[in-house]
């Protein structure tokens, strides 16, 4: 895999070869296939993409994904929420209906956000027009994606008193203290939501109970620190939060595919 950025918020991203499914966290992106296919798959149902798509994600995402058809070449646009607020203050009136509020979504992308992804992608190599312009065209590429018709869970998650708003608020907490135990209750009350609608608009958006959503936080960092070489399988368990090394080790393999000690460098 090859990946680049050649600038703040656009990414190349090049597979030469196909692969297996990986697990990740998508955050709020904007995936462009330019070449190859590529499938996602979010709480049990499968995307799949092909050249011409775009894959939008509105939350941050437990997903696995696997690269289908080679060579794979693809733009990654990552979406900044306070550009988008922004923008949603001087348009809400303007705004399309929500058509469709999903979390995830593969759609036929617009003529107008290409055009606006290639003039980004075309200020590379060139200093004072990414100063400059890269920061107006940035902009223009959230505002397109703000009007898109497929983006209604987008427009949701800027207005502040949404479900998806508080939810977003949620995951950012998990993220930042997935190694304490979870009070979902407290949880809750943190973005003014009952435990019952909480747990509800949760699992509608990620896919995954709050729970769920905590462990794949956690294998995912434990996975990371294996990779290091500075933890040994019980050190990255209990690093992550988990008191049981076996219950570590029995969720890794059924997360990854394989124990813990596969991802020990070799050597």
């Amino acid at each position: 895999m090859q990946y680049v950025r050649p600038l703040h918020d656009l990414g190349i991203l090049r597979q030469d070869r196909p692969t297996s499914f990986e697990a990740t966290i998508y955050d709020p992106v904007l995936i462009l296939i330019l070449h190859g296919r590529k499938e996602t798959v979010l709480g049990g149902q499968s995307f799949p993409m092909t050249a011409g798509q775009c894959l939008l994600v509105s939350h941050d995402l437990p997903v696995v994904a696997r690269v289908t058809k080679t060579p794979y070449l693809a733009l990654i646009f990552q979406i900044d929420l306070a550009t988008l607020r922004e923008l949603y203050e001087k348009m809400a009136e303007a705004l399309p209906p929500n058509e469709e509020s999903r979390s995830l979504t593969v759609n036929r992308c617009g003529d107008e956000v290409v055009d606006a992804l290639q003039r980004c992608l075309s200020l590379v190599g060139t200093p004072m027009d990414e100063a400059v312009l890269g920061p107006l065209v940035s902009r223009e590429i959230h505002y397109r994606l703000a009007t898109a018709p497929f983006a209604g869970m987008l427009r949701d998650l800027i207005r502040h008193d949404s479900h998806a708003s508080s939810i977003a608020r949620a995951i950012a907490g998990l993220r930042r203290d997935f190694r304490a135990p979870l009070q979902i209750p407290v949880l809750a009350r943190s973005v003014g939501m009952s435990a019952s609608s909480f747990y509800k608009h949760f699992k509608t958006i990620t896919a995954s109970s709050p729970l769920q959503y905590r462990k794949s936080l956690q294998l995912l960092e434990a996975r990371r620190l294996l990779r290091t070489g500075a933890f040994s399988v019980t050190g990255a368990a209990f690093d992550v939060g988990y008191e049981s090394p076996a219950q570590f080790s029995r969720d890794y393999a059924r997360k990854f595919g394989a124990s813990p000690k596969h991802d020990l460098p070799s050597g």
